[in-house]
């Protein structure tokens, strides 16, 4: 079995222990704390102002003249509302977890699956920070960048679906890797697997877009990246020729 299916489904039986499963709850806790914190501050007030600024739509009136859409339309300001709340509440969970969940879960995965791997603290909680905070920054330069894509809404699923991609893989990757790996193997990794670190943040992305599965899916992309990273460490030192300087100072 290949590095990404295998990380997949070994997520999947670490989610089911009691102890991950007590961590799904900091995502739902946060969720719906946002959401209340969200609504009684902003809500009203941002329907307002949006329903104001998208009374002159070409694209509104056109879906007024649709039956089916008529519903919509005439809610388009809740719709869209709606449609950047979700990824805004995605973020926030991705980055609590990242932060305060991720070294809980990364302890209870190295003990039970990857007990040989040495730990060598490449990366600090001031790095995750930063790391963090550069990703949310990375992220809404890219969100600016598509700006005009995001007037089409068919085009709203993939633009999520791939900053959200993005975000998954730059928030967790240095998490995961951030206790065992040292800084020279951080980097060597992160170089060595950029592609397959993508695919999963976007596989990741889209369990966060699943009715239900979504309340998981915070968590499981943690677990999905820290087995593909210390396996992926594993490999890296029990290679022939890139091991053998992993083990000096050994």
């Amino acid at each position: 079995m290949t590095p990404i299916p295998r990380a997949l489904l070994k997520a999947l039986v670490s989610l089911a222990h009691p102890r991950m499963f007590l961590l799904l709850l900091l995502p739902i806790v946060v969720t719906i704390v946002a959401w209340l914190v969200l609504g009684i501050a902003f809500w009203s007030q941002a329907v307002a102002w949006l329903d104001a600024q998208m009374r002159d739509w070409e694209m509104l009136e056109w879906l007024l003249a649709y039956w089916p859409l008529t519903l919509v339309a005439a809610h388009a300001a809740w719709v869209l509302l709606i449609a950047l709340m979700v990824p805004v509440l995605i973020i926030v969970t991705v980055l609590v977890v990242g932060i305060f969940a991720m070294p809980i879960m990364v302890s209870h995965v190295a003990a039970r699956s990857y007990a040989q791997l040495d730990e060598r603290h490449g990366g600090t909680l001031v790095g995750s920070v930063w790391n963090s905070v550069a990703a949310v920054a990375w992220v809404a330069l890219l969100a600016l960048i598509t700006a005009p894509l995001w007037v089409f809404p068919p085009a709203w699923p993939l633009l999520t679906l791939g900053l959200l991609g993005y975000l998954n893989q730059r928030v967790f990757r240095y998490d995961a890797l951030a206790t065992h790996a040292s800084a020279e193997e951080i980097s060597l990794l992160l170089g060595r697997e950029r592609w397959s670190l993508l695919a999963l943040g976007a596989i990741t992305a889209f369990a966060a877009h699943v009715p239900l599965l979504g309340f998981f899916a915070p968590v499981y992309g943690g677990l999905v990246f820290i087995h593909f990273a210390l396996d992926r460490l594993r490999a890296l030192r029990e290679a022939p020729l890139e091991g053998r300087w992993t083990r000096v100072g050994n």
